[in-house]
């Protein structure tokens, strides 16, 4: 394909709440361009940004996907992002390989959480953002999208201006208005997405040339120059609005609003139209900040040999800013990772300096690794167009990569740079997975790496207190999208299960006890005779032994078979099967047999005065709490509150931390009540509320609590005795 100039890309990423028809819109767009012959669907799979089996199943996006339009000399990089609560971080991800952001708005539902969240995202990043009313094909479109209007006006100011006016004949949506050159675009619905110029409509008219006013007032807002211009004339130049209004886009002082239908693709071409004359191309971004840093080699010969102590070294640099211009030294960065079943792991990547070449050899400035970059190719959905080369500002994809992952930078020797990858929240939700068989544990490992190269939501480890394997994603939706993936891609079958809560037991009182293990048979006979003490320590020591033997009551060499006794013992549990933690035993007497004692005797005896010191020392069971940070709009603080108090939470505090109304809850809450918080969340908040929990102590067990814990863990142990 045609190799396009940094000028002539625009690289724009569309954002907004599920359902609001960013991959419709995106196929109209594409229609329009002549990409496909037809209008390509979500629901039958055909949508160039809806590839992915689990996305057309389930009918939302679940991960970033690329596709691109050549339209009048421009290429456009469309990026499809996800709008559902939990794969929200995922639209996050998308603003940094981009320019601007088209917020696409359902013009009957308004405003909604995600796109107050990926507004937030845009805003964060100083990302451009313009607005498309989406649906404007809506039974009720017609008499609500002014209510939509107000409601993004009220939100985010009166920057907020339509630059289009909507034209509905009988109730359909048939074109738009442009404010800009006062032309109107008629449409055929259903039709190629490309609309004919007609005169306004006489019923617009008006409100055409009011909207227009208000729209040029606002733009020589921002310049005294163009104020003097409008106050002498009355009104802008065409051509010197155009020049102002992609400069108040580009600084954030104007967030244009637009009307399209997707479904029935009517505006699609003038949205085209309207990116490549005011969505900025990458050579208006501002330099983008990177740290330089030393390369994989110089931290070795600093005198790391080994590898992470070098890359921790090599992570190490002052930040700098890297201009997008083909003039500087080549760095590109790994925006996304996708496997696919024929070309293997393809990876996604944005040029951010320098131009791109086929065959090119790079350094992985993370891994300090050689790379050469084979067959480039830019991506329409999973399909690769081949290309020779890319410039700046550019966005490709190349294949096959060795030791490159997402987050990873790029680029030329001797000019290391890394850019800093987007920060992804931890999984809201944990479910222990179990292979079904033997051939499936084998084939497990290797599948979920995969999945884990392209899912940055997704962890997969072993805890090891309950030696399961966990398995953790944003929600439950997600979780089950991953094990579909593993059936369906991988043939890998497994099981999900809650994870066990890794419960503890200690005592709460002193006790001494003798252990005495004597048995007779035919031969040598077994003799261990000790006496203990056991007392509580401090949550968290651990445990402890403490030798008081005197005079030889028990051999030197059998003082280590007492305490690993005793420490088996205690690993089995003595209440419900836990491990016992936080004491400390002390052995001070016992005797021995000059021919029956040994080690095994001692570790018996070891054990046996164990048990009958547990018998004494007031038991009790103890759960992890975690400190649990909740952020959310402020409006839902009480809820919150009370739903963390009802899970036997502690609220430690409550401030602000964003701009506007979000704040963050501040709790410790029991590990055990805190497995399916992630779906109460999403419910309590409207899915606009995120969580971060982290392991913080233990603590004691109410005694109501513990005797259900208890019981639940004996029944399995008699039903097996009884079997």
């Amino acid at each position: 394909m045609k190799t396009y100039a940094s000028q002539e890309i625009r690289n724009v990423a569309l954002a907004g709440h599920a359902h609001c028809g960013k991959t419709t819109l995106i196929s109209a767009m594409l229609h329009a361009a002549r990409v496909t012959a037809n209008l390509c669907r979500v629901e039958d799979g055909s949508a160039i940004t809806a590839y992915d089996e689990e996305d057309v199943v389930r009918g939302t996006t679940m991960h970033n996907c690329v596709a691109y339009a050549e339209w009048n000399g421009v290429k456009v990089n469309l990026v499809d992002t996800p709008g559902f609560h939990m794969f929200a971080p995922e639209a996050r991800c998308a603003m940094l390989p981009v320019e601007s952001a088209l917020m696409v708005v359902h013009a009957v539902n308004g405003v909604e959480s995600i796109t107050e969240r990926v507004w937030k995202y845009a805003e964060e990043s100083a990302m451009p953002r313009s607005i498309v009313l989406n649906q404007m094909d809506h039974a009720r479109a017609a008499e609500r999208y002014e209510e939509t209007l107000a409601a993004l006006r009220e939100r985010y100011g009166r920057s907020v201006v339509p630059v289009q006016v909507p034209w509905h004949r009988d109730g359909v949506f048939v074109g738009v208005v442009d404010l800009i050159t006062m032309q109107a675009f008629a449409y055929e619905p259903m039709g190629d997405g490309r609309g004919k110029i007609v005169e306004i409509p006489a019923e617009l008219a008006d409100a055409a040339k009011e909207a227009h006013e208000t729209l040029v007032e606002l733009v020589a807002e921002g310049k005294d120059e163009l104020m003097e211009e409008f106050f002498a004339e009355g009104t802008l130049p065409e051509q010197h609005l155009i020049t102002a209004l992609h400069e108040a886009i580009r600084e954030d002082r104007i967030f244009p609003v637009l009307y399209a239908s997707g479904l029935t693709e009517v505006g699609a071409d003038h949205l085209l139209d309207f990116l490549k004359v005011y969505a900025p191309s990458p050579l208006e971004r501002q330099p983008v900040a990177a740290r330089a840093r030393a390369t994989m080699a110089q931290a070795v010969g600093n005198g790391h040999a080994d590898a992470a102590q070098a890359a921790a070294e090599a992570a190490e640099g002052e930040m700098v800013l890297r201009r997008v211009d083909d003039a500087e030294p080549l760095a590109l960065y790994i925006f996304k990772t996708m496997t696919d079943p024929f070309a293997g792991r393809i990876s996604f990547f944005k040029v951010f300096s320098g131009c791109l070449k086929n065959d090119a050899s790079v350094v992985n400035y993370s891994r300090g690794t050689t790379e050469k970059l084979a067959h480039l190719s830019v991506m329409q959905g999973h399909n690769a167009e081949a290309v020779a080369e890319l410039h700046a500002g550019d966005i490709g994809a190349v294949a096959k990569l060795k030791d490159t992952a997402t987050g990873d930078t790029l680029g030329e020797k001797g000019h290391e740079v890394f850019f800093e990858p987007v920060p992804m929240p931890e999984p809201a939700m944990t479910w222990a997975i179990e292979p079904r068989s033997r051939s499936d544990e084998d084939k497990l490992a290797p599948a979920v790496h995969k999945l884990m190269e392209e899912d940055l939501l997704m962890r997969f480890f072993r805890d090891p207190q309950t030696n399961e394997f966990l398995i953790a994603a944003a929600g439950q939706p997600h979780i089950e999208s991953l094990v579909s993936k593993l059936k369906k891609r991988y043939h890998t079958e497994v099981t999900l299960k809650p994870p066990k809560v890794p419960y503890r037991e200690t005592i709460r009182g002193s006790a001494e006890a003798q252990g005495r293990h004597k048995k007779q048979t035919g031969g040598h006979g077994q003799y261990g005779d000790c006496k203990i003490r056991m007392e509580p320590l401090e949550r968290g020591a651990g445990f402890a032994f403490a030798n008081e033997i005197f005079g030889g009551a028990i051999p030197r060499q059998f003082v280590p078979a007492v305490e690993k006794g005793i420490q088996e013992s205690a690993a089995r549990g003595y209440l419900a099967g836990f491990p016992v933690v936080d004491f400390k035993v002390t052995l001070y007497d016992g005797s021995y047999h000059d021919v029956d004692s040994n080690e095994m005797s001692f570790k018996m005896a070891g054990r046996l005065a164990f048990r009958k010191c547990m018998e004494q020392a007031r038991p009790v069971l103890l759960e992890p709490v975690m400190a649990v940070e909740v952020e959310a709009p402020g409006e839902f603080a009480g809820a919150l509150m009370g739903d963390l108090n009802q899970r036997r939470g502690r609220v430690q505090g409550q401030m602000q931390r964003h701009s506007g109304d979000g704040m963050v809850i501040q709790a410790q809450v029991p590990m055990a009540e805190m497995l399916n918080y992630g779906q109460a969340l999403t419910a309590l908040t409207q899915g606009r509320g995120s969580f971060h929990m982290d392991m913080d102590h233990y603590d004691v067990v109410p005694q109501s609590i513990a005797e259900k814990i208890i019981a639940g863990a004996r029944k399995p142990a008699e039903d097996d005795e009884a079997a």
